[in-house]
């Protein structure tokens, strides 16, 4: 099977340069100075399992998921490369309302098994295009005031912070050559000075969404 991996010039036209180097501030953050392209693969490493595995730019995994049951799990767990829990992502869904809530992990295990980290609600009174569904990201949640937003399409995620400006974005991964791999690898960039292991939560979310974990 051909690699897929990334190559720095799959994704858009940037002049900032991918690193495969990810600092880890506390044992919270995973942030890089530079921008990061990464290649999600919508398969799990274990064998019959549902899940994503996450390269860097050299091909090293660095994030995992590990989904034991069926996709539509009410429930997955973000991993980092060595299996070290990183968020809790759960399914809060209600009748025609619902959200998703991301518990961090640290060392010794679920920093709060009540308060989530963060929580992903879908926006119902907006104009909305074909296929394209918003979403309110809010941290803390001891607020209502959101500190990301969602665009999630059929085939493409953008992230955008609270003053518009892109974050994040995933789309189908192009070789260099032109040619399209399957609808199950994924390229995903990420900006500088941003968490990393967020963004990742937060696809990971798309993913349960679109049914694909």
């Amino acid at each position: 099977m051909a690699k897929v991996h990334p190559n720095k010039s799959n994704y858009l036209s940037t002049t900032s340069s991918s690193s495969s180097s990810f600092s880890s501030i506390s044992s919270n953050f995973y942030v890089s100075p530079r921008r990061e392209i990464l290649t999600l693969w919508m398969k799990s490493l274990v064998y019959h399992g549902n899940g994503c595995t996450v390269y860097d730019s050299n091909g090293k995994i660095v994030y995992r998921i590990d989904n034991y049951n069926i996709k539509r799990s009410k429930q997955v767990h973000l991993m980092d490369s060595n299996g070290k829990v990183l968020f809790s992502i759960r399914n809060r869904k209600v009748p025609v309302f619902g959200h998703w809530d991301g518990y961090k992990w640290s060392y010794d295990g679920v920093t709060s098994k009540e308060m989530p980290w963060f929580q992903v609600k879908k926006i119902h009174n907006v104009l909305k295009g074909d296929n394209v569904n918003y979403y309110n990201v809010i941290l803390g949640c001891n607020s209502e005031a959101s500190c990301y937003n969602i665009i999630l399409a059929t085939k493409s995620i953008k992230i955008v912070n609270q003053h518009g400006q892109l974050v994040a974005g995933v789309k189908q991964k192009q070789a260099s050559s032109g040619v399209l791999f399957g609808d199950d690898v994924l390229t995903l960039v990420v900006e500088p000075h941003v968490d990393q292991s967020l963004i990742m939560a937060l696809v990971t979310v798309c993913g349960l969404i679109h049914h694909k974990i």
